[in-house]
């Protein structure tokens, strides 16, 4: 059995549904079905699930929502015309909006989750409507009734153990299954939302909780590249990854597959295919618990921008039992989560993600730190680019450090920090945002220019 996922730009139009409906068909072991909200259509064009959250911020406001929400309506009803659907899936689309909108509105987190989650949730009824159309027997499935348990923590939600044997019944029901991603429901009730590009985490959730024997996950891509094909042209794909190659390059930037979607899958060992919906006999990606290093050390290189690293410096901090403890508590009553923290023996940077804070809370902190741990300096780095090389081979390769360093030092890139990760399966060069893409294009020329991958 397999559970495959939709993203947005397959479902964005009824043309793309279609795509969709002989994929599944095409292979009788496709029997559940996930699906993301409407997606955009061009590139100028909105996706669904931001105008559901432009219409949610309006009515808390006050302010007239009456814009987003006929949008929202209008692409929904745009697909079912092209697909000549009945207009009774329009009426049940609209009516749940207008519950929904005239829900309790206390708490402003969980009444945005509420409407953010019907992109995918009505998008669910209207997929499936249009599979029976086809006269195929295709169920909706509500994530409440099945089980989908899921923590209170609004745009965060994480899956409770007890969800995942609440979903292992859906293996009893006939049919094809469409099931709404993104979202699942809390013990009390309420909806919470996975963090955004959440449908590939249900995904990975129900692959687990079914015992798939294979997460396909269609996008719009052929397969996942070994660098940003918007830095580099024509990069080269990759035809196999480990889970863990791939969480690295999706939390350093690479968008294909969200970075927290593996994990329900790797705990349960089943493999990931990443394949594309617009080119589906493609042989796309596989990610899997291990594979053969025979490309080289380096299997993909990834950048994310947003960052800055806070500097701290004091004589003698090696011997100073508890200073990473505390400066980290300081952060912490900040509410700041950090990334990463390279050091040496008299000093360390806390790489952050800049935009947790402002110009006040940096002076504040920048006080704390001196004033409570007496440190000899403290300065903030902002507009930082974090580049991230990976590769499981480079634990058993020696020099791949030396020839990343060179490269960013021929393409005159000065490196601001360096960190290896302990897995030996990643490094980390933080750069000025200016120096980006040259060094991303250093890199890829030093590690892929005439190896196969």
């Amino acid at each position: 059995m397999k559970v495959v996922k939709f993203g947005g730009s397959s479902l964005s139009s009824g043309q793309q549904l279609e795509k969709v409906f002989q994929i599944v068909m095409s292979d009788p072991e496709r029997k559940v079905v996930v699906v993301s909200a409407p997606g955009k259509r061009s590139s100028d064009d909105i996706k669904v699930t931001d105008l559901l959250i432009e219409c949610a911020e309006q009515c808390l406001q006050g302010a007239d929502w009456s814009g987003p929400l006929k949008a929202v309506i209008a692409r929904y009803k745009d697909i079912a015309e092209e697909l000549s659907l009945s207009s009774e899936v329009i009426d049940e689309i609209s009516e749940d909006l207008f519950n929904r909108l005239n829900g309790d509105q206390r708490n402003s987190d969980r009444f945005i989750d509420l409407l953010k989650a019907s992109g995918e949730d009505n998008n669910a009824k209207l997929v499936a409507a249009y599979f029976r159309k086809m006269g195929v027997q295709a169920s909706y499935i509500n994530p409440k009734e099945a089980g989908l348990l899921v923590s209170d923590e609004p745009g965060n939600a994480q899956a409770l153990p007890e969800a995942y044997e609440n979903l292992f019944e859906l293996r009893h029901q006939p049919g094809i299954l469409i099931f709404p991603g993104f979202f699942g429901y809390s013990k009390e009730g309420d909806v919470y939302t996975f963090s955004r590009s959440g449908s590939d985490i249900t995904g990975s959730i129900l692959a687990n909780a079914l015992k798939a024997d294979l997460y396909e996950n269609f996008t719009d891509v052929d397969a996942v590249y070994s660098v940003n094909p918007f830095i580099v042209n024509s990069p080269k794909e990759i035809k196999e990854l480990t889970y863990r190659e791939m969480r690295e390059l999706s939390y350093a930037g690479f968008s294909v597959l969200h970075d927290e979607a593996l994990v329900p899958a790797f705990r349960a060992g089943i493999p990931v295919q990443v394949k594309n919906t617009n080119n589906p006999g493609a042989p796309g990606t596989k990610i899997v618990a291990e594979r053969d290093n025979t490309n080289g050390p380096v299997i993909g290189i990834a950048s994310d921008q947003g960052f800055c690293s806070i500097y701290v410096s004091k004589y003698l901090m090696n011997r100073e039992i508890g200073f990473g403890r505390r400066l980290l508590g300081i952060l912490e009553d900040f509410g700041l989560s950090y990334e990463h923290t390279p050091s040496g023996i008299d000093d360390v940077s806390v790489i952050l993600r800049e935009n947790q804070f402002d110009e006040q809370t940096e002076q504040k902190i920048i006080s704390r730190i001196k004033n409570e741990l007496n440190a000899d300096e403290v300065k903030f780095e902002h507009s930082l680019a974090l580049i991230m090389v990976v590769g499981e081979g480079m634990r058993h390769n020696v020099g791949t450090m030396a020839k990343a360093s060179k490269a960013l030092a021929k393409a005159e890139v000065n490196i601001e920090m360096i960190n290896q990760g302990s897995s030996e399966v990643s490094m980390m060069f933080g750069v000025k945002v200016v120096d980006e893409k040259r060094a991303v294009k250093a890199l890829y020329d030093e590690f892929f220019a005439a190896v196969p991958v």
